[in-house]
């Protein structure tokens, strides 16, 4: 009889590492951060629909949609009474349509069972359309300021090199053990957790990129260990 196959052990960070990781972070994004529109709103309608924007799309595409999207649908409601065509119409040309799609089955899905009020706990936020575990620790984190983790693309990059460079990210296993470093490196209060993650985010996106990282001026980078595999091209 075959074997089955066990589940790595969890990785472990050090707490003290772990505190020292978040403030060079911290400090770095307070200083070296975008300034982007839906970074300025604690309003879970908006945050949502950047950031189901901001998938798979680079932030410079997303900005005139954003804004032109939040003309035509300002708030929840507005975008729950839409046609479909109308809001494929103000979709058009950002691409993957089963996010506007499924943002319109969310707000009309929140208006008429949840009296318009979207969910503020990942686990609810995940039962809306389109909502998956990033999305939900971002509406949960970014909106509503609960201590909530996230992994998108840039963070379990962040992540993976930082932390654990043997894993394979790509392996469901091992984006567990992302999820599983990312939670413990969250700080205590949901307040600070947003510029927590928001700085994860930007660490990947301008410093930590996957082709090019720019480890010299990486805040986090005697942290790193793999530092040295890629400082040598920075």
């Amino acid at each position: 009889m075959a074997r089955r196959s066990r589940s790595p052990a969890p990785i472990q960070v050090d707490r003290e590492a772990a505190t020292i990781f978040r403030r060079r972070l911290h400090s770095w994004f307070r200083r070296h951060s975008r300034d982007l529109p839906w970074r300025h709103t604690r309003d879970p309608y908006r945050i949502l629909v950047s950031e189901l924007m901001l998938q798979q799309t680079q932030v410079s595409r997303v900005l005139d949609f954003y804004r032109r999207f939040l003309e035509r649908f300002p708030d929840l409601h507005a975008l729950a009474k839409a046609k479909p065509q109308r809001v494929l119409e103000a979709w058009e040309g950002l691409g993957y349509y089963a996010r506007a799609r499924n943002l319109h089955k969310l707000a009309q899905h929140v208006t008429t069972v949840r009296d318009g009020v979207i969910p503020s706990e990942p686990a609810h936020l995940r039962a809306l359309p389109g909502v998956g575990d990033y999305t939900a620790g971002a509406v949960a984190s970014f909106a509503y300021e609960k201590r909530a983790a996230l992994v998108d693309t840039n963070v379990a990059r962040v992540l993976h090199r930082v932390f654990a460079p043997a894993l394979d990210p790509k392996s469901g296993a091992g984006l567990r053990q992302l999820w599983n470093i990312a939670e413990q490196l969250l700080p205590r209060t949901g307040k600070t957790t947003w510029t927590h993650n928001q700085a994860l985010m930007e660490l990947g996106a301008l410093v930590c990129s996957a082709r090019s990282p720019k480890c010299g001026v990486c805040p986090v980078k005697k942290a790193c260990a793999s530092v040295d595999r890629y400082s040598a091209t920075s």
